[in-house]
C-alpha cells in the first residue's frame, strides 16, 4: 500500500449518497482542481455481485478520486477493492460513519464502530491486495458509547491494521431515534475530540467532517488538523469550493458562468450517450447562491431539465439574465 502525504487531504468533499455522483464530481473538479473527491458508498457486495461497470464509471477528469465502499466482510471487501483500484481509484476509504437503517441492517456503517476488530480486519485484507491507500471514515462514537477511551481505542487498532488516514465526523451517531438527516444536525459537534486524537496520534492523517461550510472555519481547523471534508456546503453552495481552492491554493478564483460553460462539452457528450440533463444540472443548481438571479437561475433549470429534448440551450437561457446583471 501507496503512503499518500497529508497535504494530499488538506480539502476533500464528503461522500453523500444521492449527491456525489460522477456528474456532481465533474462540475466540483471544476470548482476546485486540488479537492480531493469521494464517490457515494457503493457496498461490496453490489460491486461484486452487481454491475460493477455502471458502479465505478467516473471520468480521468475527477482525479484524486476515492471509491468509498460499505460492508463488512474481509473477503468480500477485498474483491471490491482490488475492483476500484483497477478502474483507477486513487484510494479505497471504508464507511463506517453511516446509520441508516438499511445500513445498519447491512452490518455496515456506523454499527461497525462497537467492533473495531472486524473493522481492522477488513482494513488489512483490503490493503494486502491493493496499493492504493485504505482510508476510514468514522464518527466520534455511537450511541452509549460516548466516552474519548472508545474513540481512542479504534483509532489504535485502525492504526494497527495499517490505517495511516481517518476521517472523523465530528458527532456521535444514534443508530435507533434519529433518521440520518437528523444524524447529520442533532448530536453536537465536538471538534475538540478530534482535534485531541491528532495531538496523541501524530502520526496518523486526520481529516475532520462535520457542520463546515466558511473558508475561516476550515483555515480555523486547519491550525489543528491536517484536513478537512465539506459537506453539504459544497452541494448547497458549490462555489464554496472555488473559494477554498483560492483560498488554500492560490488558485485564481473563476467566475461562475465561465465554469459552466466548461461544463458544456462533457453535458453535450453525457446527452450524445443517452444521459438526461435533469440528472446534471440538479448539481449546478446552487452555483449562483446568494447571487442577484439565483432563484431565476434554479427555478429555470429545474422546470425545464427533465422536459423531453432538454439541452445546453436551456442552461444558456438560465444564465441569459445573470449575464444581462453582470
Amino acid at each position: 500500500m501507496q503512503p499518500t502525504p497529508p497535504s494530499a487531504f488538506r480539502l476533500t468533499v464528503a461522500p453523500m449518497m444521492d449527491w456525489t455522483d460522477r456528474h456532481c464530481r465533474y462540475f466540483h473538479r471544476l470548482l476546485s482542481p486540488h479537492a480531493r473527491l469521494y464517490t457515494e458508498m457503493v457496498t461490496s457486495a453490489a460491486l461484486v455481485r452487481g454491475n460493477q461497470i455502471r458502479l465505478l464509471e467516473h471520468s480521468h477528469e475527477e482525479h484524486p478520486v476515492a471509491l468509498q465502499l460499505g460492508g463488512s466482510d474481509p473477503v468480500e471487501l477485498a474483491k471490491a477493492a482490488v475492483m476500484g483500484a483497477e478502474a483507477g481509484y486513487d484510494e479505497i476509504n471504508l464507511n463506517v460513519g453511516c446509520p441508516s437503517d438499511r445500513v445498519q441492517s447491512g452490518k455496515f456503517g456506523a454499527c461497525l464502530m462497537r467492533e473495531p476488530g472486524l473493522v481492522g480486519e477488513c482494513v488489512r485484507a483490503m490493503a494486502d491486495v491493493v496499493d492504493v491507500p485504505v482510508t476510514v471514515k468514522c464518527r466520534i462514537g455511537v450511541d452509549d458509547q460516548d466516552e474519548y477511551a472508545d474513540l481512542q481505542r479504534f483509532t489504535t487498532t485502525m492504526i494497527e491494521a495499517g490505517v495511516g488516514v481517518l476521517v472523523v465526523h465530528a458527532r456521535k451517531a444514534w443508530l435507533e431515534g434519529l433518521s440520518p438527516k437528523e444524524n447529520r444536525e442533532i448530536p453536537p459537534l465536538d471538534y475538540e475530540r478530534v482535534y485531541r486524537l491528532k495531538r496523541e496520534f501524530p502520526e496518523l492523517t486526520v481529516v475532520i467532517n462535520g457542520g463546515i461550510t466558511t473558508v475561516e472555519a476550515v483555515r480555523e481547523h486547519l491550525g489543528q488538523v491536517d484536513g478537512v471534508m465539506i459537506g453539504r456546503a459544497a452541494y448547497h453552495d458549490p462555489f464554496v469550493l472555488a473559494k477554498l481552492e483560492a483560498d488554500l491554493y492560490g488558485t485564481p478564483l473563476p467566475d461562475r458562468g465561465a465554469v459552466l460553460e466548461r461544463m458544456r462539452i462533457y453535458i453535450e457528450a453525457e446527452l450524445a450517450r443517452g444521459g438526461q440533463l435533469k440528472h446534471i444540472t440538479r448539481h449546478i443548481l446552487g452555483l449562483y447562491q446568494g447571487e442577484p438571479g439565483a432563484r431565476g437561475f434554479r427555478r429555470h433549470l429545474s422546470e425545464g431539465a427533465h422536459l423531453p429534448g432538454a439541452d445546453w440551450s436551456l442552461i444558456e437561457a438560465a444564465m441569459a439574465p445573470l449575464r444581462q446583471a453582470a
